[in-house]
Order: structure tokens, then sequence, then C-alpha cells
């Protein structure tokens, strides 16, 4: 068979190029039209032209990969594709989680003027009315809370509240 093959080499490079128009991948493709031939050449009919046969096997493989493109997309090497196309999503997830969870970590008085000012848009004197509390104490505890939920959020150690003075008269 192979003997059969060899003189047929000159023709299928040149039929290859002819569909392809490149001459490496013209070469691949002859290359893996031979491959085919002689690991089904169990299939070929011997009433039927053993070059005919060959150019078909040619055919086929060249058309599969002119359509390839279609069904996978450009091919774009590792080196050239410095992003993902898309930003992943498990990033933004995980980070409102761990908010969540810092958030509520966060002292009830130092949680609630969070929730006031910055995400419920309230100033410090509605707030402050809101909670209770005198203007300066709401935008300490606010400055406190913030500063804590950055910590947690950058994975510095957050110590636990300092425990409240007693007067003793």
């Amino acid at each position: 068979m192979v003997r059969l093959l060899e003189p047929m080499i000159p023709a299928l490079r040149r039929y290859a190029r002819a569909l392809l128009r490149d001459r490496s991948a013209a070469d691949d493709l002859v290359q893996d039209g031979l491959e085919r031939a002689l690991s089904h050449r169990h299939q070929r009919r011997a009433d039927r032209d053993a070059r005919s046969w060959v150019l078909a096997i040619l055919h086929n493989l060249a058309v599969n990969r002119m359509r390839q493109p279609a069904r996978r997309g450009p091919h774009v090497p590792l080196e050239e594709a410095a992003e993902p196309s898309q930003p992943p999503v498990q990033d933004g997830v995980l980070q409102h989680r761990d908010l969540l969870r810092a958030l509520d970590n966060l002292p009830d008085e130092q949680r609630s003027v969070l929730l006031l000012v910055p995400v419920e848009d309230l100033s410090y004197a509605e707030a402050a009315t809101v909670l209770g509390v005198p203007v300066g104490t709401a935008m300490s505890r606010l400055a406190r809370g913030r500063e804590r939920l950055r910590q947690a959020m950058e994975g510095e150690v957050v110590p636990a509240e300092m425990p409240r003075l007693r007067r003793i008269k």
C-alpha cells in the first residue's frame, strides 16, 4: 500500500494547498490523509481507483478542518489570550458573602449606623436622630464600624470589643 501511495504525494499536496491556501496546513492535511488511508486500507474496494479513494479521504478531512473554526470559534494562542472574556462571577459572590458575615460580626451600634448612613443614605444628623444619640457619637460609631469592616474584609484580625469602663465613685 505504501508503494501505491508514495507516487500520489505530489498530487495530494497540490490539492491540499489549493483547498486550504496554507502550505503548512496543507502538509499536515496530506500527512493526516496518508495516515488515515494506511490505517483504513482494509476499507478500500479493490475495484476502485486508489487515487480517487485517497483524494476523497483528503477532501473529507479538509472539509472537516474548514468547518472546525465555525464549530469551535477562532483559535487564539494562550500567549495572546491576556484576560478571560468575562470576569469570574464567584469572586463577587464570595466578597458579598464575606461582607455580610463581617457586617454580622460588628457590634449592634456600629452595624446600625453603617446600615443607616452608607446603605440607607441618611445624613449623620438623621442617623443620630433615628438612633437617639448625639451626632458626634453616630460619627464615631460609623468610623469605628468602617474600620472594623475594612479590617475584616482584608483578613486582619479584628480585636474583640473593648469592655466598657465602669465609673466608680
